[in-house]
């Protein structure tokens, strides 16, 4: 593709500039109206002892199933109706203590009209956001939010561009009051967002991902150092656990602890891991957080952790290519 003269560059970026001065605007506008309405509609969703319904139709029907979505990841239960599909059968998904939220920028589609009749006779309530408050949806719904915006990105004033914005951003703030008058934490965020980052750090604990039974190298005190390599090598940890008869840990037998064996003493084979293992080794509980054992094991510099219970029992270890795995870090 050759690229554009200055001229054209400039035009391009002139276009870029229009648009987002005119989306602004409509933002700051939409800012300024907000009123009482907006309360009463947030109001109304925390109350609500059904699902809040989000329809419309085409891009309108986009944005609502966005807000849909952000509803229901931040502890409002919610889905999206399409508006045409609603009135050849959808509507079946409705019970009259939902609350539907319908979005259109005309307020005066064929479709939505026909679904806040049946929505009416249900005994449901209806949220209507739309760019004109004298439409037949405003007017028949029990709550009206205007999103009226003075003119489109657009330069033929044509496409949905500045009035999608402006339902979005109504829809974005109607779900962040929501969370934030419900005390929704990060923990709650996690709990519905089980398969993304912010899911593994809050929800992964120490036992999901810690190694244990055949897979724990372990070794007792009396162990001569070549047979406690052996062990090593065998579990790949870069270390073994020299556990007494009741299975307490006594301390950690390292590649370290090898080199520096080696260093003072030269022939290691006569000796047992107990002569160079370091005691009293860190450890966590298997309740705990991974992201707690990531986050002690950088700041100790280790590369292993075990893992006991209340008593002190053996339960497992932990290395820091566990945690990289199972993308906690």
């Amino acid at each position: 593709m050759k690229n554009l003269p200055s001229s054209g560059q400039s035009a391009i970026l002139a276009s870029a500039h229009r648009s987002f001065g005119i989306e602004i605007a409509a933002l700051q506008a939409l800012d300024q109206r907000l009123d009482g309405s907006f309360e009463q509609a947030v109001d109304m969703i925390l109350g609500c002892a059904g699902r809040i319904v989000v329809t419309g139709i085409g891009k309108s029907g986009h944005v609502a199933r966005k807000i849909a979505a952000t509803l229901a990841s931040t502890g409002t239960p919610a889905f999206f109706m399409h508006g045409a599909e609603a009135i050849h059968g959808d509507l079946g998904m409705l019970t009259a203590q939902d609350i539907v939220l319908a979005l259109s920028y005309s307020g005066s589609g064929e479709e939505l009209i026909t679904v806040l009749s049946v929505v009416k006779r249900m005994g449901a309530r209806l949220i209507a956001i739309t760019g004109h408050p004298e439409s037949d949806l405003a007017r028949n719904a029990d709550l009206h939010l205007d999103a009226h915006v003075e003119q489109e990105a657009c330069s033929l004033n044509l496409a949905p561009t500045a009035s999608t914005t402006a339902a979005l951003v109504l829809g974005d703030a109607i779900a962040v009051a929501c969370l934030e008058s419900r005390g929704f934490s990060r923990e709650d965020f996690a709990r519905s967002h089980p398969g993304g980052a912010l899911g593994r750090r809050l929800l992964t604990l120490v036992r999901d991902i810690m190694r244990k039974g055949d897979a724990l190298p372990i070794v007792r005190s009396d162990t001569l150092v070549p047979d406690a390599l052996v062990e090593m090598s065998a579990k790949g940890m870069g270390m073994t656990i020299v556990i007494d008869d009741g299975r307490h840990p006594l301390g950690i037998f390292t590649d370290g602890d090898l080199r520096r064996l080696i260093a003072s003493h030269g022939d290691i084979r006569p000796l047992t891991v107990s002569t160079g293992m370091t005691p009293h080794p860190k450890s966590i509980a298997p309740g705990a957080l991974a992201v707690e054992a990531a986050t002690q094991m950088d700041a100790g510099r280790m590369s292993q952790m075990l893992v006991i219970d209340e008593t002190g029992l053996l339960l497992g270890a932990l290395h820091m290519h566990d945690l990289l795995a199972a993308k906690v870090i």
